[in-house]
Formats: structure tokens, C-alpha cells, sequence
């Protein structure tokens, strides 16, 4: 060996990561999966509470009510009489027209499509006119109102034997069923059906072709 040695420099150590570097990159790792945890329970919260005014909305405000059938007024037509020894009568091969005026209410915040309607009259259990009446719809919170004209066949009255009892007292009493299905949809997903049924007694005036008495009872199917 010579009298000088040679030096060599030695080589670089590497860089490494010091403690206080991996603490900084934990601790941001860790911010990180708390403010997403806050978020989606922020998230989560908010669907809640949105499900729950949902629910409560539909089963107070948006409650799907029973639609509401009503007979307003009912008037005779073309009721043609003979003179008897007791009292006038329907004339026999003749026809009298009724025309009645019917609504029904929507008292739903959303639009009630009914189908056809049918309203029938009968005399002593026997059916004597009947007529149908076009589908339709009742608006949100409204009231749709309709005018059926009947047909009464009067010689189904006329030969009926109980018809001497009536003419005797003046007074010619029938009845009318009107019945009305339809459906009511809310929010596009809750769905009802309703078929509404009434019933009215209805008293006629045979002299002065008015009505002297009138009362209906209603009844709702789902």
C-alpha cells in the first residue's frame, strides 16, 4: 500500500421518512374517514327526516278520502195522465222522463276517474228505467256535477197491482240506485279504489208531477 491512502466518500444515505411524517399522514387519513362518516350521516339523517314528513303527509294531508256522491234535485218530464174515477194516472204506452242531477266530490288532493255511471229506477222492486251515464273525471278538491235523463216505461207501473194503493193517496213513490267506481291515485304510486252506491226513495206528486219527498242513503266499497 502506498503512503497515502485514498479516500473515498461515502455513499448518500437514503432519505426516510422521520416519525413525525407518518403521524401527519395517520392523522390525515383519519380526517378524512371522519368527514366522510359525518357526511353520509348527514345524508342518512336527511332521508329520514324525509321519509317521515312523507309518511306523515300521507296519512294526514294527502289521506285518500272516500269520494262523495249526492243527488241534488230530481225533476219529472212528459208524465202523460188519464182522468180515472179516483184520481189521474199514468196513461198507458206513454213514457215519463226523469232528470236527475248528481255530483260527486273529490275531497282528495288528487283527481278521482270514475267509469260509467248507472242510475236505475224501480217501482215496487220492479226495475222500471234505467240509464248510463259517461266516465269522467272529478278534479282535486272539486265537485263534478252530471244531469241523467231516465226513461220510465210507465206501463210496468201501470200494470202493477199494487199501483190502486198509490193513486189512492195521490202519491207515486220509486227508487234510484246510482252507483259510481272509479279509482283515486296519489303521488303516482298509492292507488284506491272506490265504488260508491246510493240509494234514494223518491216520492212523486201525481197531480203536480213534483217531488214531494226525497231521502238517500250512501255506501262505500274499497
Amino acid at each position: 500500500m502506498g503512503e497515502r491512502e485514498q479516500v473515498r466518500p461515502l455513499a448518500p444515505v437514503s432519505d426516510r421518512p422521520g416519525s413525525d411524517d407518518d403521524e401527519a399522514t395517520l392523522n390525515k387519513k383519519k380526517f378524512h374517514q371522519r368527514r366522510c362518516f359525518k357526511y353520509c350521516a348527514c345524508v342518512s339523517t336527511l332521508l329520514l327526516i324525509l321519509a317521515i314528513i312523507l309518511i306523515i303527509l300521507i296519512f294526514t294531508v294527502f289521506k285518500i278520502k272516500d269520494p262523495i256522491i249526492r243527488m241534488n234535485g230530481v225533476t219529472v218530464e212528459k208524465l202523460d195522465l188519464v182522468n180515472t174515477t179516483i184520481l189521474p194516472m199514468p196513461k198507458p204506452g206513454s213514457n215519463m222522463t226523469i232528470k236527475a242531477d248528481v255530483s260527486v266530490k273529490n275531497p282528495n288532493y288528487s283527481s278521482f276517474r270514475y267509469s260509467n255511471t248507472t242510475t236505475s229506477i224501480s217501482y215496487r222492486d220492479t226495475v222500471v228505467g234505467e240509464a248510463r251515464g259517461p266516465p269522467g273525471k272529478s278534479k282535486a278538491r272539486r265537485t263534478m256535477r252530471m244531469n241523467i235523463t231516465i226513461d220510465i216505461i210507465t206501463d210496468k207501473i201501470v200494470s202493477h197491482p199494487g199501483l190502486l194503493d198509490d193513486i189512492s193517496t195521490g202519491l207515486l213513490t220509486m227508487n234510484s240506485f246510482t252507483r259510481v267506481g272509479g279509482r283515486v291515485k296519489l303521488l303516482n304510486m298509492i292507488k284506491k279504489h272506490v265504488v260508491v252506491k246510493m240509494n234514494c226513495s223518491i216520492t212523486v206528486n201525481i197531480t203536480s208531477q213534483a217531488i214531494q219527498d226525497q231521502k238517500c242513503t250512501k255506501k262505500v266499497k274499497v
